[in-house]
């Protein structure tokens, strides 16, 4: 049996508050976490869809031992904060609110590290002010949209049947599509406490506005692939090979674009999947403090 990985989601939420921010369409409130010593290496993290910074939390301890000062948002309609549910979701948007967070909690410059979602997230911010940008990790995400794969039920969420189908995620079909994408075995307990993430708030009842993110990938992916590519400082991709959204087939492009960076292939056995940190927190985390604290 896979041993549980990930603290409990109050123990989780209790580590962070819950703190107002400006966005384009008015003030909400974000989860907001930090961890480590106040003067060490500024790292923010980004998650992915549909699920919260509580994936990240695996791998949280390894990167404080390494001196940084860790940085979760929840970001808009995700985990424990807001989730309006008329909102007109947008990577844009969620960007603002990222920079919200830095400047409400004084964050200047910092090290990314982005996930799924988080790596549209990641790549808006990097085109507006790439040198903010300390140094850049990826996990598995649609950094080229015409190599996304969905699976099934994001595609129909996604299309017009989406706000019928939408009531019929439960727990139970949440983590059976969890599992068709991970490598490498996660267990129940684990699966739960993301999925209280999804429905804290009834969130899985927007993820077809969520999913509009794939919208502003095509959309915007010019300028997102430039600044992805001509970003001048150091890069790692932390990629698990075995995700059939964003995995193996990934990486040849990668490693022709830019060549210049790291890719780390958490090849296993067993090959991980879609959600590396959860999958594998302890070489994700030795690499990733590695990474970050490399000169």
């Amino acid at each position: 049996m896979p041993r549980t990985t990930m603290p409990s989601t109050k123990e989780w939420l209790t580590g962070g508050d819950r703190i107002a921010v400006r966005g384009r369409a008015g003030e909400h409130r974000l989860f907001v976490r930090q961890d480590g010593p106040p003067d060490g290496l500024p790292v923010t993290l980004l998650h992915g869809f549909p699920t919260s910074s509580h994936d990240w939390s695996p791998i949280v301890p390894r990167l404080v031992e390494a001196g940084c000062r860790v940085l979760n948002v929840d970001m808009l309609g995700f985990g424990d904060s807001d989730k309006p549910r008329s909102h007109r979701y947008s990577v844009l948007e969620q960007a603002d609110l990222v920079e919200a967070v830095w400047e409400k909690l004084g964050v200047g410059d910092t090290a990314l590290v982005a996930h799924d979602y988080g790596v549209s997230v990641g790549q808006e911010l990097l085109a507006r002010d790439p040198l903010r940008v300390l140094r850049m990790a990826w996990l598995n995400g649609g950094l080229y949209p015409d190599l996304h794969r969905p699976v099934p039920m994001q595609r129909l969420l996604h299309g017009p049947l989406g706000v019928l189908l939408r009531y019929g995620i439960t727990e139970r079909s949440f983590c059976s599509s969890l599992r068709g994408v991970f490598g490498a075995p996660v267990g129940d307990e684990d699966l739960h406490r993301m999925w209280e993430g999804v429905a804290r708030r009834h969130g899985q009842l927007l993820a077809p506005r969520l999913l509009r993110y794939i919208d502003d990938r095509r959309t915007h992916q010019s300028r997102w692939i430039a600044a992805l590519e001509s970003y001048p400082r150091s890069t790692l991709f932390l990629w698990g090979p075995a995700d059939p959204i964003s995995g193996a087939h990934v990486l040849p492009r990668l490693r022709e674009r830019m060549p210049h960076a790291v890719v780390h292939e958490l090849s296993g056995p067993p090959a991980v999947g879609h959600y590396p940190q959860v999958e594998a927190p302890e070489e994700v985390g030795r690499v990733l403090a590695a990474f970050l604290r490399r000169p």
